[in-house]
């Protein structure tokens, strides 16, 4: 089941999240983060700016949100997607499920454009957006730095066009 979350489901969203740092797979973050510092994230997440989660066996498997992607005027209608799964929960199509109802939520959010940051090394996020439709419009090269490593990050978008 899909769903707007819940400010209850803000300690999942969290640990879901925590889970991917050690993989340096899908976040430049390199130490955990706290429900607490979370809050006003959470909070930013508004109806025009949903964020989601995937519900499975009465546990969150995964979630999806929308930020904006710049907030001048004429942005208005592109946003940045975040898509984290759960360990325990990946390669079932929670991924897919999530970013499909996202997509098809769109028109009624006023969107027109998805934006995704991928780690270039992130293969199966890459063949993801890539098999929903997403086309690569940029390439940062070594712009991040994990464990003395530079690494590239992709720029992968979708533009909405049932509007």
């Amino acid at each position: 089941m899909i769903r707007i979350a819940k400010k209850e489901d803000l300690a999942s969203i969290v640990a879901i999240y925590n889970e991917s740092i050690p993989e340096k797979m899908a976040t430049a973050d390199i130490k955990e983060i706290t429900v607490e510092s979370r809050l006003s994230w959470f909070d930013a997440h508004s109806d025009q700016r949903p964020l989601w989660v995937y519900e499975k066996f009465q546990e969150i498997a995964g979630w999806l949100g929308f930020q904006n992607f710049n907030d001048r005027p004429a942005y208005k209608a592109t946003v940045v997607a975040s898509l984290y799964i759960g360990n325990k929960f990946k390669r079932q199509g929670i991924a897919k499920d999530l970013f499909t109802h996202a997509i098809k939520e769109c028109p009624k959010l006023n969107i027109t454009t998805i934006l995704g940051y991928i780690f270039c090394h992130n293969t199966p996020s890459i063949n993801l957006v890539l098999n929903l439709g997403f086309q690569k419009w940029g390439h940062l090269p070594g712009v991040a730095q994990l464990d003395g490593l530079e690494k590239d990050v992709g720029i992968y978008g979708l533009k909405i066009s049932s509007f």
